[in-house]
C-alpha cells in the first residue's frame, strides 16, 4: 500500500509490526518479520530516514503517529513528483525547440503540411478540436467547410465550445463583417459568447486561421477553406501566426459589451442594434440577423435612436459609448 510513497513491501511489514507495540526490540521485530537481525534493523534505517519510526533507546523502536508521519511523507513525494515533472516539461521544451530546428535544417517540408479534400480537411479539423487542450484561437471569416446557420452546425460548435470552457481552454475569437453576415450566425457567435467564449469584431480581416494550443495553425492555402489547407507545425512562421493573432486582437473591439446594472440599462435587443449600427450595418442587414422584416428593423432603430436622443446612427454610437453600453 505505502509503495506510491517509496515504502516497499518489506519494509512496510515491519513498520506495521512496530506499530503493533508502544516500543520493539529488533529481534522482535526480526522474528514477526521472518526475517533476519541485519536485514531487519536495515529496514528501521531506512524507515527513520523516512519519518515513520524513531530510535528510543539501544536496539529499540518506536513508530511515529501514522496521520503526522504519513501526510507529511505525502507531501514530500508529491512536491519532489512536481518538481520531476516539471523537469520532465522543460526538457520537452528543449528538445522540441531541438527537433523543430533539425527538421528545418533537413526536412523544411515537414513543418507545413498540405491537405487537400473536404472529407481529409474536415477529418483533420475535428481530431484538431478534440485534442484541445489549452487554446483555441481564431481569424473567422467566409467561407466555411460547413454551412453555417443550420442548425446541427451551431448546436454542434455550441456543444465544442462548452467542452472546451471545461477543460478551461483559452477560447479568443476575432470576426469581421463577412462573418455575421449569414442570417442568424450573430446570434450563434452570441451564443459562443455566453457559452464562453471571448469574441471581439473587426470590419476587415485580411485572412482566417485557427490556432490551436499554440502548437499548430491552420490556414487555407487560398482565399478560402474548400480546396485545401496548410498546417502549420512549431517554426517561425508559427510564431508569426501567433503574433498575428495577437495583434487582430489587440485592435478588435468586444462584440458584446458588458450591460451596466443602472435600471435604465440596455436591453439585450438594443446592444445587439448598438453593435449592428457600430458595424456599419444597414436596415436590411439589421432585420436579417433580428429575423423581423425592414419595416421593423428601421422602427426599432428610430427608437433606439430616440432613446439616446440622437439624431444620426453615428451620433447613437457616439451617445451609447458615453453611457458605457460598448
Amino acid at each position: 500500500m505505502l509503495e506510491a510513497v517509496g515504502v516497499s513491501p518489506f519494509d512496510e511489514g515491519v513498520y506495521r509490526a512496530v506499530l503493533s507495540g508502544s516500543q520493539s526490540a529488533v529481534r522482535d521485530l526480526a522474528e514477526s518479520a521472518g526475517a533476519g537481525v541485519a536485514r531487519t534493523g536495515q529496514a528501521l534505517t531506512r524507515l527513520a530516514g523516512l519519518g515513520l519510526v524513531r530510535r528510543v533507546g539501544r536496539g529499540q523502536w518506536e513508530a511515529v503517529s501514522p496521520r503526522a508521519a504519513l501526510a507529511a511523507l505525502l507531501h514530500r513525494r508529491r512536491s519532489e513528483a512536481e518538481t520531476a515533472f516539471a523537469d520532465v516539461e522543460t526538457g520537452f521544451a528543449d528538445l522540441s525547440r531541438l527537433h523543430r530546428a533539425g527538421q528545418l535544417g533537413s526536412d523544411p517540408g515537414s513543418l507545413v503540411q498540405v491537405l487537400t479534400g473536404r472529407e481529409v480537411m474536415m477529418r483533420k479539423i475535428e481530431e484538431l478540436s478534440r485534442s484541445v487542450t489549452t487554446h483555441q484561437w481564431t481569424l473567422d471569416k467566409p467561407p466555411y467547410l460547413e454551412q453555417v446557420g443550420q442548425p446541427q452546425v451551431d448546436e454542434r460548435e455550441a456543444a465544442t465550445t462548452r467542452a472546451w470552457v471545461e477543460r478551461g481552454v483559452d477560447i479568443r475569437s476575432v470576426y469581421c463583417l463577412e462573418s455575421i453576415e449569414p442570417p442568424g450566425r450573430l446570434g450563434t457567435i452570441l451564443n459562443l459568447t455566453a457559452a464562453g467564449e471571448q469574441s471581439r469584431l473587426l470590419p476587415h480581416l485580411p485572412l482566417k486561421a485557427r490556432i490551436v494550443d499554440r502548437r499548430v495553425a491552420v490556414v487555407p492555402l487560398t482565399g478560402g477553406s474548400k480546396d485545401s489547407i496548410v498546417l502549420v507545425h512549431p517554426s517561425h512562421l508559427l510564431d508569426g501566426l501567433m503574433e498575428l493573432f495577437e495583434a487582430y486582437w489587440e485592435r478588435a473591439e468586444p462584440l458584446v459589451a458588458e450591460a451596466p446594472d443602472a435600471v435604465e440599462g440596455p436591453s439585450e435587443e438594443e446592444l445587439m442594434l448598438v453593435r449592428l449600427l457600430h458595424s456599419g450595418y444597414k436596415d436590411q442587414a439589421i432585420a436579417r440577423q433580428l429575423d423581423v422584416s425592414v419595416r421593423t428593423a428601421t422602427r426599432r432603430v428610430a427608437a433606439l435612436m430616440q432613446r439616446l436622443d440622437a439624431g444620426t446612427r453615428f451620433q447613437a454610437g457616439v451617445r451609447a459609448r458615453e453611457r458605457g453600453w460598448v
